[in-house]
C-alpha cells in the first residue's frame, strides 16, 4: 500500500483534482493499492473554477509521509507560498516520487526539484514555462515523462494516461489495464501532444485508416510486420503510410509497434508461467536475447525480474 498525496488549492479544476484520485483511489474489487488522501495547504473548504465547493480534510503534512506526492494542476501566474515549496522539497529528498501534472509542472519547477532535467507540460503552456526556467528542458512533442523519482505529463485527458503509467509502473499491466478498462480509457495510448496541437481537420474523421492500422498491427504482435506489408493493409504507400502514422501519432510505426510487443510481452510475464523463449515468441520479438535487449534498454530490467515483481500479485487479481 502507497500513501498518495494529492495537493489541492483554491480555484483550481474539479476534473485536474479527480482524474489521480479516480484512478489510484477508486476501489475496484482487486486488492487496495494506494492511500489516496487529498490535502491543501490550509484545510477546509474551498471554490473549484466550476461553480462549486469541496471540502479539503488534509494539510501539507501528509507529503511528509507520503510516498507519491501529485500536483495535479496550477495557475501559471499564481506564486507559490514558501511553505508549499519546501513541503515538496522535503517529500522529494525524503525519496518520495513527485508527479506534476498539466500545469503542475509549474510547481514542480518552482520548487527547483527538476533543475537540469525533462519536464512535460501542455503544450499551450510550454514556452512560457521555458521562458521562466531555461535550465530545464521543457518538452511539448510527448504526453509523459518519467524521470524515475519525478513523473510530468501533458495537459488535462493525458493526466489519465499518467497516471495509469504510474499504477503500471508499480503493480504491473494487467492491474493497469483492469483500471483503464473499468475507466472506459485505452491502457496505453502512443503517441505525443502533436496530436492535439491545431492542425487543419481530415476531410473525413470518420475514416481513420491508422487507426485500422493499428488494429490490424495489435492483431499480428506474433508475427513479423514489415513496413511495405503493414502500409498495404490500409493500401497506401510505405511512404504515405510513414508520414501519417507519425502525424497521426506522434512517433513512428516501428517505435509504436515496439511498445505493443513489450506490453504483450510484460502481460504474459505477469499473467502465465511461458517460458521467456516463449513469451518473445508471443509478443513478436523473436528470440529471448532480443527480448531482454528491449527489456534493459526500455524499461532498465529484465524479464525474469519483471516476472518476479510482478507475477504473484498480479495472478490473483
Amino acid at each position: 500500500m502507497r500513501t498518495v498525496a494529492v495537493f489541492a488549492y483554491d480555484g483550481m479544476s474539479p476534473f485536474h483534482l479527480s482524474v489521480p484520485c479516480l484512478v489510484l483511489g477508486e476501489r475496484r474489487g482487486f486488492p487496495d493499492r494506494y492511500d489516496v488522501l487529498v490535502c491543501a495547504e490550509q484545510p477546509g473548504s474551498m471554490r473549484t473554477n466550476a461553480g462549486f465547493g469541496i471540502s479539503v480534510e488534509h494539510g501539507l503534512d501528509v507529503m511528509d509521509r507520503a510516498d507519491v506526492v501529485v500536483l495535479p494542476s496550477w495557475h501559471p501566474g499564481r506564486e507559490a507560498s514558501g511553505v508549499l515549496l519546501d513541503a515538496i522539497r522535503r517529500a522529494h529528498a525524503r525519496g518520495a516520487t513527485v508527479v506534476g501534472l498539466c500545469i503542475g509542472a509549474f510547481l514542480v519547477a518552482e520548487s527547483g526539484i527538476a533543475e537540469g532535467r525533462e519536464v512535460v507540460t501542455h503544450w499551450r503552456f510550454a514556452d512560457d514555462l521555458q521562458a521562466r526556467h531555461p535550465s530545464l528542458k521543457v518538452r511539448a512533442d510527448v504526453l509523459w515523462s518519467d524521470q524515475g523519482d519525478l513523473i510530468t505529463s501533458a495537459g488535462t485527458a493525458a493526466s489519465l494516461d499518467c497516471c495509469l503509467h504510474l499504477v503500471r509502473t508499480h503493480h504491473g499491466v494487467e492491474v493497469a489495464e483492469n483500471v483503464a478498462r473499468d475507466i472506459v480509457v485505452a491502457p496505453h495510448r502512443s503517441g505525443s501532444q502533436a496530436q492535439y496541437i491545431p492542425v487543419p481537420v481530415p476531410p473525413d474523421p470518420a475514416d481513420d485508416v491508422i487507426e485500422k492500422a493499428m488494429v490490424w498491427a495489435r492483431a499480428r504482435l506474433d508475427q513479423p510486420v514489415s513496413l511495405d506489408e503493414w502500409a498495404g493493409a490500409v493500401a497506401m504507400s510505405r511512404r504515405t503510410f510513414t508520414r501519417q502514422f507519425r502525424a497521426r501519432t506522434g512517433s513512428s510505426g516501428q517505435a509504436w509497434l515496439l511498445r505493443q510487443r513489450l506490453d504483450r510481452a510484460r502481460l504474459l510475464l505477469e499473467t502465465t508461467d511461458l517460458a521467456v523463449e516463449r513469451v518473445a515468441a508471443e509478443s513478436g520479438f523473436g528470440s529471448s536475447d532480443a527480448l531482454r535487449h528491449h527489456f534493459h534498454t526500455l524499461l532498465g530490467t529484465t524479464p525474469q525480474r519483471h516476472r518476479q515483481e510482478f507475477y504473484s500479485s498480479t495472478s490473483r487479481t
